[in-house]
């Protein structure tokens, strides 16, 4: 009979895990989470410290049920759950649930589910650190209590079923800010100039490109500055002033952590963070593989950490060292200055064992999981490897007073480019041609003068989103995903290709939040929240002094909201639109795609249509009114109501000022206006408010 009980979280670990632990062993699965807050009410004691009231999770008992037998059974209980703050109070929760003698229990926590490392952690068994319990129990207590206060505020006022989270929030506000900044930005003219050059002895052209007066650097702002440098260039003598030739040395990525892995994935393989995150964790529990059974592939996958421990770094040189040569080795293990937020000191995402290369397991891994295995191992094996070294000329070209610029560059060493190359290494290797010597002069082909205007910021992606949430300390490895595929799943955003949009539900939520709750929605009081948490983690702070700091200001601004929302008569809208089966006037309502016309004579009368709202500008193409149209996704536009017969459209909010170059309708966008036809591109200021925009 075993002796001893090991729980893990996933039933996937456990096979693997008893095979490297013998009969001695049982190994069971808790599933997940086996005590969590109730959903029918918030379940925390306000007035008795901010207990929380936990129970069992529906559908556990017999899971429980079976864990208390086998622990009886056993002289020594092992809780094996994730090696994270969710896994700490995951083991903590089980001690209570299955009512374990302390004398009995012990945590082990392995980084990968490796021989080595499973066995090694028995050696390293410890208590249950109530350090990472507490700032988890924090975590989910202050997660709790925003969305469970402001929750049905929004049902009130908006509709049943959404909800508001103290990260999520967040987010959408991130993604609102963003899309408010690409609405009102104003793009500036500017232009470029190349000189098509042939030097002598030379066939093939050399493009230079403008570089400004002298060793000035000059920018060429409209057509009138271009056309003044053509012809004062025509027929000017271009000489070779100086040629600088030099090294420039690429340094090898870092490994993986959650989030550039998340980023990584959806630049290059299109993967959601939530397919990247469900495919990292079969890697790591485990795929099978003929003649091998169930092997974990990758360290643990939720991480802010770059280290790599001592075992994986020597495994990585010897393996480089015999397939690429000592040249390719790193001079020194890699290493970055890990910020102040590592939870609790893990390892990057990095292979189990380098030597199982990616080809070695394409025919026992489908194609998406060897893709992100792919991905992963190269990149470990390039963050172990030497930088790239690049040979660099810089030429400087004067003609009368000006300056033009042809620069090369070369690979001189590929270095870990050999393994692993991102899109920003993909640089095309050109070479100088041989007759840009210094003093040589240069033959013009002809000048070519280009307009270009600035663009606006991009629109989030899942990858930039996650960037922008690690860059500013909102969420943490684990809660990427999740905030991510929640907004989406609430259809407060929508993605276009990779491109975030905000819906109109999006938007009406974002701006309640803001006007009610502008603290919760404040990125730095998130930021700092998280810190907060961390504090916790380390000791260095009371989990209960956080909560107790919290709440008070929540309640105050939910009595506010709850007294603002009193004073207005949360009705549906009436609108002019009368139902052509019963002859009632019809009603705004909100539905996952926005708002919708609905029948008040439900459910007499189901009859439903499109809400188009007109915004009071005629059509400059058939006379009828432009309405606020929404894409198939969410993502709004202007439109004539009369489409499909009339084709008009804009991404920008029609006025019905006219354009005093050319007399085509104006647009909104931010603080002025912009010509609808793009050839003309002018510009305007707002007039003043009773000239009507829309």
């Amino acid at each position: 009979m075993a002796k001893n009980l090991v729980i893990v979280e996933s039933p996937a670990k456990v096979k693997t895990i008893k095979k490297y632990l013998g009969t001695n062993y049982e190994v069971m699965a808790s599933q997940g989470h086996v005590r969590d807050l109730p959903k029918s009410q918030m379940g925390i004691d306000i007035e008795h410290d901010f207990e929380p009231k936990y129970i069992t999770i529906r559908g556990k008992g017999d899971l429980l049920a079976s864990l208390r037998k086998e622990a009886r059974k056993a002289d020594k209980i092992y809780l094996a759950t994730d090696p994270d703050r969710e896994g700490e109070a995951i083991s903590w929760h089980l001690c209570t649930a299955l009512n374990l003698d302390d004398q009995k229990v012990r945590r082990i926590t392995f980084n990968e589910i490796t021989k080595n490392a499973v066995k090694e952690s028995l050696k390293n068994a410890r208590e249950i650190d109530m350090d990472l319990v507490d700032a988890q129990q924090a975590r989910r207590v202050l997660d709790r209590m925003v969305g469970y206060q402001i929750s049905p505020l929004l049902w009130a006022k908006i509709k049943r079923g959404l909800s508001a989270g103290r990260v999520q929030s967040v987010a959408l506000r991130i993604i609102c800010d963003r899309e408010e900044e690409i609405e009102a930005f104003i793009p500036e003219e500017y232009w470029s100039l190349e000189a098509s050059l042939i030097a002598d002895g030379e066939k093939k052209p050399v493009i230079a490109k403008y570089y400004g007066h002298g060793d000035k650097k000059a920018d060429i702002k409209n057509a009138k500055e271009a056309e003044v440098l053509v012809k004062k260039l025509k027929n000017a003598s271009f000489e070779v002033s100086n040629v600088h030739l030099g090294e420039r040395v690429k340094k090898q990525p870092l490994p993986f952590t959650t989030s550039t892995m998340q980023q990584e994935a959806s630049k290059v393989l299109n993967f959601s963070t939530q397919k990247t995150m469900r495919l990292a964790q079969q890697l790591y529990e485990g795929v099978e593989i003929k003649g091998k059974g169930t092997v974990a592939l990758i360290s643990y996958l939720r991480t802010d950490s770059t280290r790599v421990s001592d075992e994986a770094a020597a495994m990585a040189r010897t393996y480089i060292t015999e397939q690429y040569g000592e040249k390719y080795l790193t001079p020194a293990v890699t290493k970055a200055k890990n910020s102040a937020k590592i939870q609790d000191a893990h390892e990057a995402i990095r292979p189990t064992d380098i030597t199982m290369t990616p080809e070695n397991l394409r025919a026992a891994l489908p194609r998406d999981l060897y893709r992100l295995y792919q991905l992963i191992w190269r990149r470990f094996t390039a963050s172990q490897m030497s930088p790239a070294v690049y040979t660099t000329s810089v030429v400087k070209i004067d003609a009368d007073g000006e300056r033009f610029t042809v620069s090369a560059s070369k690979i001189k060493f590929d270095g870990f480019m050999s393994v692993y190359t991102q899109e920003d290494d993909k640089e095309e290797s050109n070479v100088l041609a041989k007759g840009l010597t210094e003093g040589a002069i240069l033959k013009l082909d002809h000048l070519d003068p280009k307009q270009h205007f600035t663009q606006p910021p991009a629109h989030y992606t899942e990858a930039s989103l996650i960037r922008a949430l690690e860059e500013l300390g909102i969420g943490r490895p684990s809660t990427y995903a999740p905030t991510i595929t929640t907004i989406l799943a609430r259809r407060y955003i929508t993605k276009e290709a990779k491109n975030l949009f905000v819906t109109e539900l999006g938007e009406v939520v974002n701006n309640m939040m803001v006007e009610s709750f502008p603290e919760i929605v404040d990125v730095n009081f998130t930021a700092n929240m998280e810190a907060l948490l961390d504090g916790v983690a380390e000791g260095n702070v009371k989990w209960k002094t956080i909560v107790e700091n919290f709440y008070p200001d929540l309640e105050v601004a939910v009595e506010k909201a709850q007294k603002d929302l009193e004073k207005v008569e949360i009705r549906d809208e009436v609108s002019e639109e009368v139902c052509e089966l019963c002859g009632r006037n019809m009603v705004i309502k909100y539905g996952p795609h926005g708002k919708f016309l609905a029948c008040p004579g439900f459910p007499e009368c189901r009859n439903t249509k499109p809400f188009f709202e007109k915004i009071g500008i005629a059509c400059p193409k058939c006379g009828k009114d432009i309405v606020i149209k929404r894409t198939r996704k969410g993502r709004r536009y202007y439109g004539c109501i009369g489409n499909p017969d009339c084709d008009f459209m804009v991404w920008q909010k029609p006025t019905e000022v006219k354009c005093d170059q050319c007399g085509s309708m104006m647009l909104e966008k931010g603080n002025k206006l912009v010509c609808s036809n793009e050839a003309c591109g002018n510009i305007m200021n707002k007039p003043d408010k009773d000239v009507k925009l829309s």
